[in-house]
């Protein structure tokens, strides 16, 4: 007699797909309205500074920031026990930040948020994603103009 024919319990080969591209947000329009994210250390005691700068460099550059948010790296005294640890390879900032940061870009109804830190490629990729607009690094907008 026949016995049934198993199924293969492999799994079928799937052809991987190409990742989303998202466009380069660059600043052409003027008045674009964005959020500016800071990400310091608590050694550098000049974030204001840093943070004004930055807001000075978009505003020349056609840009309004309508909000400006800072994460601030081991202040507290919990935050002083976590230096040790790596921050958030995937985000950058902690998730309460970026909720944070997504409620803050969707009142303001912002159409980019752009980081004073550098961010990687997957940074810029679950960033955007999970603020449902462009997420992009300051040095990368000035490269743009």
């Amino acid at each position: 007699m026949h016995q049934p024919r198993r199924r293969d319990r492999r799994l079928a080969r799937r052809v991987p797909s190409k990742p989303a591209r998202h466009p380069a947000f660059r600043l052409t329009a003027a008045g674009a309205d964005v959020v500016l994210v800071g990400y310091f250390s608590a050694k550098q005691k000049d974030f204001e500074t840093l943070m004004a700068a930055a807001a000075g460099e978009l505003a020349a550059r056609g840009a309004r920031v309508v909000v400006q948010i800072v994460q601030r790296r081991g202040v507290s005294a919990g935050g002083v026990r976590k230096m040790g640890l790596p921050y958030s390879s995937r985000t950058l900032l902690s998730y309460g930040k970026v909720r944070e940061v997504a409620r803050a870009c969707d009142h303001a109804d912002a159409d980019a948020v752009i980081f004073v830190a550098s961010l990687t490629e997957r940074q810029q990729r679950t960033l955007t994603a999970m603020l449902d607009r462009p997420a992009v690094s300051l040095r990368s907008v000035l490269a743009a103009n």
